[in-house]
């Protein structure tokens, strides 16, 4: 979809000046090659220094809330130069499927390429709402990669509490999450329980930063092998449910890999992505939103209008 470009000038004038940078970090992988091993975060001393356009991009950010009537936060950050776009971005909203990207790079990185292609056998029981590639296969089964895939491309719920299974549950993939730096996101219930989410609940919560530095963490650091990153950012690349989201907020010819996700209340609705610019190292962000009323729907355009402020940004 085209990119959306409902902007102020005067952002367009302050683009060049978003942020100052943070540290010096690695390259990332460009969209040609596979991706290479990185530091998956700057120091935590690292601080971005405000400015007219920070000012400017909250303003953004705000009048988006109030243009949707939903609660927004937003981080990204170019992993070549180190600047950050951040707003409400250590503010706790619930992940919902885009925890299915953490599931599958989890296992990936706990299983060998052959215990990948092992059959796991599953029953109609196993089955709940939205499952429409493992419904298929109940009388065979499927791999741990075809489950992997299923889950991340196609949000496939019941392939999700089969990667649970794998790695012994909601806890056990918090504690993964935990080794590689993220002591914030909070992973408690499968599906489909854990995306039934009300303000105030900490459970099956994360925050836009700590999803953005897990995926970086996974496709662009060094946690998992070349291989299985190549395959992780595959799968993100074909994803089949996102051409509405930060896709469709990103300029013609960027290549974006990105998990979405949507609670089953409140509106909320999210989309974490590896963005990598036709010129540049990548970009990697997470948007998260909801809304006050328990029967509201979630309006996608809000994220991929908050996506073209970011892509404006490191423009």
């Amino acid at each position: 979809m085209q990119h959306i470009r409902a902007r102020r000038t005067v952002l367009g004038a302050l683009a060049a000046l978003a942020f100052v940078p943070l540290v010096a970090c690695g390259q990332d992988a460009s969209p040609a090659a596979s991706p290479a091993s990185a530091d998956p975060s700057p120091p935590a001393s690292a601080t971005t220094v405000p400015s007219a356009d920070a000012k400017a991009l909250k303003a953004e950010f705000k009048d988006l809330e109030g243009k949707f009537d939903a609660r927004l936060g937003v981080y990204a950050v170019d992993t070549g130069t180190g600047r950050e776009v951040a707003y409400n971005e250590g503010e706790r909203f619930a992940f919902a499927s885009t925890f299915k990207a953490l599931a599958a790079a989890a296992v990936l990185q706990k299983h060998s390429p052959s215990e990948m292609e092992q059959v796991i056998e599953y029953s109609p029981d196993d089955l709940i709402a939205h499952s429409p590639v493992t419904e298929k296969h109940v009388e065979t089964g499927m791999s741990l990669s075809a489950l992997s895939e299923a889950a991340v491309r196609y949000s496939d719920n019941a392939a999700a509490n089969l990667l649970f299974d794998a790695l012994g549950g909601p806890k056990a993939l918090d504690a993964e999450l935990e080794k590689i730096g993220d002591d914030v996101t909070r992973m408690e219930r499968r599906e489909p329980e854990l995306s039934r989410w009300a303000p105030g609940s900490t459970r099956d919560t994360s925050t836009p930063e700590a999803l953005a530095k897990d995926l970086r963490a996974y496709v662009l650091g060094d946690v998992l092998g070349k291989g299985d990153r190549a395959q992780l950012t595959k799968w993100l690349r074909t994803n089949t449910t996102g051409d509405d989201l930060i896709r469709a907020g990103m300029p013609e010819g960027w290549v974006v890999g990105d998990k979405t996700g949507s609670g089953s209340g409140y509106g909320a609705r999210n989309d974490i992505a590896v963005v990598w610019p036709d010129d540049g190292a990548p970009i990697v962000l997470a948007i998260m939103s909801n809304r006050s009323e328990e029967d509201d729907d979630h309006d996608d355009k809000l994220i991929a209008e908050a996506a073209s402020v970011v892509a404006d940004t490191f423009s």
